[in-house]
């Protein structure tokens, strides 16, 4: 009886995952797909925190270290970013503050406690010219924020030798508003068929459910906890390639809506900001591991737009 006792006194150490941009479009992915497999989540935001989450301000080194320390996590998703093209042109210093020092030193706690780091890093770091780029090969950022997710790749590894750097495309997922992402905001102009509306139909985007990156940064995880050598840089990407024309072509045909008032245009955007053409991602590296998942991407933003459609009609034969 006593030796029974003893036994059932006995408790599985839970696993723990710290999340920062939690309150983001992939941070809730992420903290789902972790707290949906039995870990012990901790997600952290910012302006949006609470009630939901911890309110983190990254760039307060004695806040970070403090909420590392107390928490002690397994695992940290660096999900938190400056992701805005135009607000890193215009305010570079602030943009290079998030994505690359507090980035730093985040990658310093979690080196300081043994946890390992994942950080979110972007197709952007390349120059687009000569795809498909596999993680040795050499970036070339064409614009601020492509500089500042590369600076933070850097300072990352630097600072954290066990740490894994994730670079991925343009993501889209279950927004909490159509303009919370630049792929789900064509959806307006999808569903307002009286107004033509001319969209680039020249830069290659490969648009990624953000399910799909969660579900990469936990098998990442959980590989990593059996075998420390899995680390360093790897990509994940949607196998689907696009123009920004065709992907609304492509909404518009997974809700049954008509694209007559779609049009491509092949002319050179008006805007100072440098984006790569083609960047794709080779994904070879972290599919020998068995690690991936591909959501097609007609069901993905099914699932991600049908209650922002504007005809209710729609919805009831929507997935019929």
């Amino acid at each position: 009886m006593v030796g029974r006792q003893k036994e059932e006194d006995v408790t599985v150490p839970s696993r723990r995952a710290l999340i920062t941009g939690a309150t983001g479009l992939l941070g809730r992915a992420v903290y789902r797909k972790f707290r949906d497999h039995d870990w012990d989540v901790l997600g952290c935001g910012f302006s949006r925190a609470r009630p939901r989450f911890e309110q983190l301000n990254l760039l307060d080194a004695t806040a970070v270290q403090k909420t590392v320390q107390d928490f002690q996590p397994h695992v940290i998703v660096h999900c938190a970013a400056e992701r805005k093209l135009d607000v890193a042109e215009n305010q570079p210093e602030a943009a290079s503050e998030l994505n690359v020092v507090a980035s730093g030193n985040l990658a310093k706690e979690a080196a300081n406690v043994g946890a390992f780091l994942i950080y979110i890093s972007s197709d952007y770091v390349f120059d687009g010219t000569s795809p498909p780029y596999f993680e040795e090969d050499k970036p070339n950022p064409l614009n601020i924020y492509g500089q500042t997710k590369l600076d933070g790749e850097k300072a990352v590894l630097q600072n954290n030798k066990g740490a894994a750097v994730l670079r991925v495309p343009a993501l889209y997922g279950e927004v909490e508003r159509l303009d919370e992402n630049p792929v789900t905001v064509l959806f307006d102009s999808v569903q307002h068929s009286h107004k033509y509306t001319n969209l680039d139909d020249m830069q290659q985007r490969f648009p990624t459910h953000v399910k799909d990156v969660a579900t990469v940064c936990l098998q990442l995880s959980e590989r990593n906890l059996m075998d420390p050598s899995v680390k360093g840089i790897f990509h994940w990407s949607g196998n689907e390639q696009m123009t920004k024309y065709e992907i609304a072509c492509a909404m518009a045909d997974a809700f049954n809506l008509p694209r007559n008032h779609l049009r491509p245009s092949t002319d050179t955007p008006v805007t100072t900001i440098l984006r790569p053409l083609n960047a794709k991602l080779a994904c070879s590296k972290l599919e020998s591991l068995g690690i991936g998942q591909h959501t097609p991407f007609r069901i993905g933003i099914k699932e991600s737009l049908w209650p922002f459609l504007v005809d209710k009609r729609w919805r009831q034969t929507v997935f019929h």
